[in-house]
């Protein structure tokens, strides 16, 4: 009875292991997207990895509130066009909540330059409501090269 006991708990916990990288990566994917739209400079379909009141904090501190603040944002930016790659280190998936936690470091970059002008530190907040891995809340922080 103890060996078929175990059995069953090894078979949970492999089934669990399986499911929680399946949803790794769902969200990896992604967030490869999204990196491959923003370095497009196509902001529609960045969107698209977003809820419609997804929270932003910029680098700089700013708080923007939804897609269309941020598209807003994004249009009234003035200088060279910029995108910025963000490269997870850890993502943790809650199955319960249908939530998970992503963070790594994030680089910024001017139009036509393979070279980093800003980056730092980035923690996500992402959701299954919709059936969809989507970026609930995002943070990034500006820090020192």
């Amino acid at each position: 009875m103890k060996q078929v006991m175990c059995l069953l708990l090894g078979l949970l916990i492999f089934n669990y292991s399986k499911a929680q990288t399946t949803e790794v990566n769902q969200i990896l994917s992604q967030r490869e997207a999204s990196n491959a739209a923003l370095r497009a400079f196509d902001e529609d379909l960045n969107a698209t990895f977003s809820t419609e009141d997804a929270l932003i904090t910029t680098g700089a501190g700013t708080l923007i509130s939804g897609k269309k603040e941020l598209m807003t944002y994004l249009k009234k930016s003035t200088g060279p066009r910029m995108y910025w790659i963000r490269t997870p280190d850890e993502v943790i998936v809650n199955p319960q909540t249908n939530l998970a936690w992503e963070t790594g470091t994030w680089k910024g970059y001017q139009e036509g330059s393979e070279d980093p002008i800003v980056g730092g530190k980035y923690s996500a907040q992402w959701t299954k409501k919709s059936g969809t891995w989507l970026i609930q809340s995002q943070l990034f922080v500006a820090l020192p090269q």
